[in-house]
Parts: structure tokens; C-alpha cells; sequence
């Protein structure tokens, strides 16, 4: 029995897939492995910070102990040390990153003979590796050849002070290199606002002489604000995650002295093998880290407001 042209197209319909279902059935696989891959160890990492195991033991299954890994986490007063130096080292590199990546990017708004050329040599440093930069700033600090304590006024190199082997500069040796690798990042995206500044503000504001300070208040930061306050948001997370530069840098050393908590947490996981603790302080980092984001959003949501 022969079909109808109508009918054709019925069952040809029938039997086709539409747009969205081949859209489905292509990105379906590589969703589900994804979820796989970073659902599990979310859960099963939350599971051992209730019990007590070390990865190196697996013959011994965990023991469930319950809270006992974040009370004791909690109660010991070096976490809090090393939680202390963390956020000091967070605000201050922080800070530095958007005043100089704001600086960079106000003076660079405007194109020059060479502006291009400036642009690609400063965003270098983000484009290397931390370790590569941790080594190589180590060679520059290095009290004997290195051309820091040169550069800021010793004549003779190694009469200037050993700024990875003391204590009260190791910190301040290591957020100097995060400043200098990273503010470039925060002028990119400052860099990106300030060219989507429509000009007839500013024709606007020079009609009703208004001063430049008058103009960077009320039309250039307002403006730029939404993307500062985002490349301040992920360079707070990094922060909050760094370890790499330390470990090229110092080791967390001289004694503790920049032994941030992800130093610490590595030093835990991987050297005591302590897993089931070290699951609870990972998930102690990441509810601090959750809670200072939200309040990146909810101010970023409120400026977002009070420019629409």
C-alpha cells in the first residue's frame, strides 16, 4: 500500500530528531561526565570530613567520628594563625591589585604611539606560570646576585636584607610578586569598562564645566565600579587559593611565617595524610569563600542597581 505525500511527511517527521533534541544528545554526554566528575569528589570528599582516614591507610576504612574534625579544627589556635595571615595577605594583595590594575588602566584609556606595544608587555606576567614567576622572583630576591635590593637603593646587592629568609618581609615579598603578576588582570577588565564609557558624558560634564576630580567621581568610577568590584571578587577567591607562588617563593617558610591556608591544607593532605581532616578544613576555606562572594554579589547587584 502506497503512502500519501501527507503521510510521508507524518512519519518522516516522526522518525526525525528536531534541533533541540540533537543539541541535547551532543552536549548531554559531556554535561553528565562533568557533573560525574565534579559531584563525586564534592560529596565524597564532604563524607570523609566527618570521619577519621588517611589515604595512605587503605586497608582502613573511615571511622565516622562525626564533628570531631572541624571542633578540633576549629579550637586549634594555629588554624586561626594561619587564617589571620591568609586575610591579611588577601586584603592587602587585593587592595594593591585594584588600585595599580585601576591606575594602569586610566592611564592607558587613552590610545598613544606605543600604548599597544605597553599593553601586551604588561599583561605578560598573567600569561606565565606561578612557579615559573615563584622561581624566577627568587632569583631576583636572592640577597647576594639579585637586583631587588639594588633597585631599591642598596648599591652593593647583598648589604640589603634577605627578604625570603626574614620573617617580617617574607609576607610582604610574596605580595609584592601576586601585585605584580595579577594587577594586570584587574586593568584588562578595568580597561574593557572605561572604553564602553559613552563620551557625551564627558562632552556633557566639560559643557557644564565640571573639574576632572567632579568627572572621575561621577562618571568614571560609577561606571567602571560593576567591573572592578568583578575582578575584585575573583582575585579575592584566588587569593583565598594561593599556592603555587608560595610554594616557589618560600615553602611557607621562614619558620610559618607564609604559611597560608592552602599551604597549610596541602601540608595536611599531602604530607601528614591526614585526609579526613584536611576534607573538613577544605570545606571550612570553602564556606568562608562562599560567604565573602555573596557579599561581592549582593554589592555588585547594588550597583547594578544604581546605575539602571
Amino acid at each position: 500500500m502506497q503512502l500519501t505525500r501527507t503521510q510521508t511527511a507524518r512519519v518522516h517527521s516522526r522518525r526525525s530528531l528536531t534541533d533541540v533534541q540533537i543539541q541535547v544528545l551532543f552536549i548531554a554526554p559531556t554535561i553528565i561526565l562533568l557533573v560525574l566528575w565534579n559531584i563525586f569528589p564534592l560529596f565524597y570528599s564532604l563524607y570523609l570530613s566527618f570521619t577519621e582516614f588517611s589515604v595512605i591507610k587503605p586497608d582502613v576504612p573511615p571511622a565516622w567520628i562525626g564533628l570531631q574534625n572541624y571542633n578540633k579544627l576549629l579550637s586549634d589556635p594555629r588554624i586561626w594563625q594561619y587564617f589571620t595571615l591568609t586575610g591579611r595577605y588577601v586584603v592587602t594583595t587585593v587592595a594593591l591589585q585594584a588600585i595599580v590594575g585601576f591606575g594602569l588602566a586610566l592611564f592607558l584609556r587613552e590610545r598613544f604611539k606605543g600604548s599597544g606595544l605597553i599593553t601586551t608587555l604588561i599583561l605578560i606576567p598573567i600569561m606565565m606560570s606561578p612557579v615559573v614567576i615563584g622561581l624566577f622572583w627568587k632569583l631576583i630576591y636572592n640577597p647576594a646576585f639579585g637586583i631587588f635590593n639594588y633597585l631599591i637603593g642598596y648599591s652593593v646587592p647583598n648589604s640589603g636584607p634577605d627578604w625570603l629568609g626574614e620573617g617580617s618581609r617574607a609576607l610582604w615579598a610574596i605580595i609584592i610578586v601576586d601585585v605584580w603578576m595579577w594587577s594586570p588582570f584587574v586593568m584588562l577588565l578595568c580597561l574593557s569598562g572605561l572604553k564602553a564609557i559613552p563620551d557625551y558624558l564627558y562632552e556633557a560634564a566639560a559643557i557644564d564645566r565640571a573639574s576632572p576630580w567632579f568627572q572621575f567621581w561621577r562618571i568614571t568610577l560609577p561606571q567602571v565600579a560593576p567591573l572592578l568590584l568583578i575582578a575584585i571578587l575573583f582575585r579575592t577567591i584566588e587569593a583565598f587559593k594561593t599556592f603555587d607562588l608560595v610554594m616557589g617563593l618560600t615553602g611557607g617558610g621562614p619558620g610559618d611565617a607564609t604559611e597560608l591556608i592552602a599551604v597549610h591544607l596541602y601540608r595536611a593532605a599531602f604530607t601528614r595524610f591526614t585526609t579526613g581532616e584536611s576534607s573538613a578544613l577544605a570545606y571550612i576555606i570553602l564556606v568562608i569563600v562562599i560567604a565573602v562572594s555573596n557579599l561581592y554579589v549582593r554589592s555588585l547587584n547594588r550597583i547594578r542597581g544604581e546605575n539602571h
